[in-house]
């Protein structure tokens, strides 16, 4: 009984140094997503102020063609082909932002505790823009995705996964590189899983410190940059939330590749 008030504090303890670094991560990445986002609002407002005044022209050019009972003129068919263009642009604008405010909330989900059928591709798709907006022009990023059949799990817990190892992957590449993104089915034995391969042409982990890269506290990044807590914390939400393992293989001066591979259905008692 007397240890019961302790175990509650360290679990308490945990939960707040999780909730901490979450908010950190997400911190991190802001001024990337404020350009992200950005850049398609002002592609947007730009092309909206150029269809005002298209709408504008072709309607005194149609009211004109009615007056006179005639066609409407090739100048008033060009300007619905511009229009047509403009909001083509806005919506690969606006799908741009959809997908960044779709991860920002799927992280920011605290309280999403329920267990749920999971697309992976979604989940890898959308924190690779979120890394994207970070990294870019320095690291390219390519996904090569296999058909995945879905999963149970819990997207934000694994959302955190995924972008604390793509981050952690652009942040060991010091000019510029590549990162890998692949997942696909691994049937090789009971019970069914999906693995994922997070593979970067960084710098790699020094031998002495390859036993230590899971320990919560220990990181190899300067201060200010790295917390301790990423790879300590996504083993513990791979390996104790989702029944599933985490490893990696590394080649010093050549890069890393961190391995995830989870059960495609989870235990009826599975809690986060």
């Amino acid at each position: 009984m007397s240890g019961q008030p302790a175990d509650l504090d360290t679990q308490q303890l945990r939960e707040k140094l999780s909730e901490a670094y979450r908010l950190v991560a997400l911190g991190q990445l802001v001024t990337g997503v404020v350009h992200e986002i950005n850049n398609p609002i002002g592609s947007i407002v730009s092309n909206n102020e150029v269809s005002l005044r298209a709408l504008s022209s072709l309607k005194q050019k149609l009211e004109a063609a009615r007056d006179a009972g005639e066609p409407p003129s090739q100048k008033a068919i060009d300007l619905v082909e511009t229009l047509l263009s403009l909001a083509a642009v806005d919506k690969i604008a606006c799908e741009r932002i959809s997908g960044v405010v779709r991860t920002l909330k799927t992280l920011s989900r605290a309280d999403d505790r329920d267990l749920r059928r999971i697309r992976v591709a979604d989940l890898l798709n959308d924190a690779a823009k979120l890394v994207d907006c970070q990294f870019r022009r320095r690291v390219q990023l390519t996904l090569e995705l296999a058909d995945l059949p879905e999963i149970e799990g819990y997207p934000q817990l694994l959302s955190q996964v995924f972008l604390n190892l793509l981050v952690n992957a652009g942040q060991a590449i010091e000019h510029e590189g590549r990162i890998t993104i692949r997942a696909y089915p691994a049937n090789d034995g009971p019970p069914p899983a999906v693995e994922i391969a997070i593979e970067d042409t960084g710098r790699g982990i020094p031998a002495d410190l390859q036993p230590r890269i899971f320990e919560a506290g220990f990181t190899t990044k300067p201060v200010g940059v790295g917390t301790g807590l990423g790879l300590a914390l996504s083993r513990k939400l791979i390996e104790e939330s989702h029944h599933g393992r985490i490893w990696f293989t590394t080649h010093p001066g050549r890069g890393t590749t961190f391995f995830i591979r989870i059960p495609v259905t989870q235990p009826r008692s599975a809690n986060p």
